[in-house]
């Protein structure tokens, strides 16, 4: 699995002209699955992002977590995370899992989230979706599950 991870001071997700996610402080997560990935990768992704030691202190350090700051997540699907871009001009996604896979792994992405104690919402799987935000920092990460 692959997340890009960016630091917010708000955003939300439109689907139809209709708001159906928006957070406060916290994380725009994209979350991209691949064929392979099992319960181990949405494990090993939930650890880390909401482990992840990238809001500042009062000394101005990037030392607290998301759990220290009580910030929250808004989690969009994103299959082009696995799009190649290596011939042509037109990217292939054939490292994307299938949508229904991909949608078990997204959701137990987000259920596992919020058992560790985070607030999110969430975008539609499969939509065409609008995302805003402030990324604050800016500060985006990338991280994949198979580079552990």
């Amino acid at each position: 699995m692959k997340a890009v991870v960016q630091r917010a001071r708000n955003a939300s997700v439109t689907v139809d002209k209709e708001i159906i996610g928006k957070i406060d402080e916290g994380f725009v997560v994209l979350i991209g699955v691949t064929h392979d990935d099992t319960i181990e990768d949405v494990t090993y992704l939930v650890n880390k992002i909401v482990h992840l030691r990238i809001f500042e202190d009062e000394n101005e350090k990037m030392n607290h977590s998301i759990l220290d700051v009580g910030g929250s997540i808004l989690s969009i699907s994103q299959f082009t995370l696995y799009g190649d871009t290596r011939k042509g001009r037109r990217p292939n996604f054939m490292q994307a899992a299938k949508p229904n896979y991909a949608n078990e792994l997204y959701e137990t992405f987000n259920i596992k989230v919020r058992e560790a104690g985070v607030k999110v919402e969430t975008g539609e799987f499969g939509a065409m979706m609008d995302v805003q935000f402030t990324n604050v920092g800016p500060v985006t990460l990338i991280i994949d599950s198979k580079e552990k």
